[in-house]
């Protein structure tokens, strides 16, 4: 019989939605929670643990108490070995790593876990080259390459891990970022060191890269033709990123790097906003949204943007969305479809097919969107 470790980080990707970026730190917790922000982690699970427990052949899981997996693995449908390793309210990096050592303890064939970078570097720090992980992405800042593309495809990796399917492992980065420096605008990230995942290129995100100087001069081009095609009385919600940017700059208008920002007949309607106020500043009106691609992994939704929810995604519309990218950007991708993850099925499957992406000055491509 195969054992199978899960870790929960159920405070993972609260900050997302309300706009904090991140979930570091208890203050930083604390003020997501005051804002309305709820778990999704904990879903994310036990989606993935459903496709998991199809296995004709049993599988234990070997798991922590309470919300940091026991009760997302019994509402999936498994009877789970519960580890006495962490309190049951338990979410900090120091009740990961416990949670990591006792089950290299007890020998698992697969550790599975739900969270962000954060949760990743805590799973390096004890496991390192020991034992193959998957992550599913449930975190605000997903940089590593150590996680599915999406819940699903978490699980149909690991069912075929399990299942002895893919007998070969590569090592992924853990990258991490200053969540401090984050919120401040400034990028500071850093290699921690790699994991072994199983390798299945299609259901594993590629590391995050930047981007080269030849993407500002078309990034300039592609903002203009954004401006010149801007209508009055339309909400535009300008997603976060550097590429997005310059179509701020070119309106002189105050950016938020790391965050969304609302745009009316070219002026400022909004600064840095999360879910909520974006649903209540667009509902009953037209908008459209402006989002560019991760460079080397091709998410437009569900990375750095979960402001930008499936409920905001459903009330604007896929003919409302525009992608913003450089050529370079998207041969990088080297043929791999963009990404979207927004935690809801039927919103990513409204977003499946093909869509537009500006890419220049009257230059545009299309590319196609995969779930």
């Amino acid at each position: 019989m195969k054992k199978l470790g899960l870790i929960v980080n159920p405070i993972a990707g609260m900050g997302g939605k309300v706009g904090l970026k991140g979930t570091d730190g208890l203050d930083v917790l604390e003020k997501a929670r005051e804002l309305g922000a709820v778990p999704e982690a904990p879903q994310k699970a036990v989606n993935v643990l459903k496709i998991i427990a199809a296995s004709p052949k049993k599988i234990e899981i070997i798991t922590c108490p309470a919300e940091m997996g026991e009760n997302e693995a019994r509402e999936a449908g498994f009877e789970p070995v519960v580890l006495d390793c962490v309190g049951k309210k338990s979410t900090t990096a120091e009740d990961t790593e416990r949670a990591a050592r006792e089950m290299l303890d007890e020998g698992i064939d697969l550790l599975l876990f739900a969270g962000g970078d954060g949760t990743a570097r805590n799973i390096y720090n004890v496991v390192e080259d020991r034992l193959p992980v998957i992550g599913i992405p449930a975190g605000v800042k997903i940089h590593s390459a150590v996680f599915a593309i999406n819940p699903r495809n978490a699980g149909e990796l690991a069912l075929m891990y399990l299942q002895g399917k893919l007998p070969n492992l590569r090592e992924a980065e853990v990258m991490d970022i200053d969540e401090a420096a984050f919120r401040e605008g400034r990028i500071s990230a850093k290699l921690y060191g790699y994991l072994k995942v199983p390798f299945e290129k299609r259901f594993m995100q590629s590391l995050k890269v930047g981007r080269g100087v030849s993407e500002e001069i078309a990034l300039a081009g592609a903002a203009e033709h954004i401006l010149e095609g801007m209508q009055e009385k339309i909400y535009y919600i300008i997603g976060p990123g550097t590429s997005t940017r310059a179509i701020m700059e070119r309106l002189n208008l105050k950016n938020t790097l790391l965050g969304v920002d609302v745009v009316l007949n070219k002026k400022l309607a909004a600064n840095d906003v999360n879910e909520a106020q974006l649903l209540d500043l667009i509902k009953g009106k037209k908008a459209k949204i402006i989002v560019t691609v991760i460079g080397g992994q091709g998410y437009v939704f569900g990375r750095g943007n979960q402001q930008i929810s499936a409920e905001v995604i459903k009330q604007v519309g896929k003919t409302n969305i525009i992608i913003i990218a450089s050529k370079d950007k998207i041969i990088s991708l080297t043929g791999r479809p963009l990404l979207a993850d927004t935690g809801n099925e039927e919103v990513n499957n409204t977003l499946e097919g093909y869509i537009r992406v500006i890419t220049g000055y009257k230059e545009e491509l299309i590319y196609k969107i995969a779930t």
